[in-house]
């Protein structure tokens, strides 16, 4: 009871995190030179939409703005609460707050670089395997996509190995990165869909 009571008393770190996600800085770097990223390019607010439409400078700031907004929930949420499901909650209100913003009517980017962010702190070992998966497979298709895909997919994976290796297993940490993982999967259908009608764009590709 006295760590429920602990949770409930700390949920503000919940809402905290939605809200700092929910922050649509792609969008908002649009809307300064007059441009609605949801109407051009892929459609996406995220940073790699806000690169090919915007420009690097910009598209890079995006994608610091997207990973420090899940990253610094997570880490306020450490420094605050001693119970890890309050960090891993926290870390998925951030997520959801950049997939599901409630600034665009609840519709919002794909997700990839603000749950990087919320996991660093929480998995740092999956996110560097799925960073360097991410790479791998960027070099060689050139599919943003494809690689934010094949990143998602490896971090439960890698998790499940350390669990192994450790003979130690944590079901929150193991079911948040399952959920997340799904979560980025589904959020790329329409590049699926595109892939499967050879209709996505390379990285690089106007």
């Amino acid at each position: 009871m006295p760590a429920a009571a602990e949770i409930f008393r700390e949920s503000w770190l919940v809402l905290l995190a939605y809200v700092a996600g929910a922050t649509p800085f792609g969008y908002l770097a649009g809307r300064f030179r007059s441009i609605d990223l949801r109407q051009h390019g892929s459609g996406n607010i995220g940073a790699t939409n806000a690169l090919r439409v915007l420009g690097k400078p910009i598209g890079i700031t995006v994608l610091l703005l997207d990973m420090l907004k899940g990253l610094l929930p997570v880490l306020l949420a450490m420094k605050v609460s001693g119970q890890p499901a309050i960090h891993v909650a926290t870390a998925l209100a951030a997520i959801l707050g950049h997939n599901y913003t409630f600034w665009l009517g609840f519709k919002g980017g794909k997700g990839i670089a603000t749950t990087a962010g919320a996991i660093l702190p929480i998995m740092p070992w999956a996110l560097l395997v799925a960073i360097l998966a991410w790479i791998v497979v960027l070099l060689t298709t050139r599919y943003v996509s494809v690689a934010s895909i094949a990143a998602a997919v490896v971090i439960p994976i890698t998790l499940v190995i350390q669990s192994l290796l450790r003979a130690a297993w944590n079901p929150v940490v193991l079911g948040f990165a399952l959920f997340t993982s799904t979560l980025a999967i589904w959020k790329h259908r329409s590049n699926i869909a595109r892939l499967r009608r050879g209709e996505e764009n390379r990285f690089g590709k106007k």
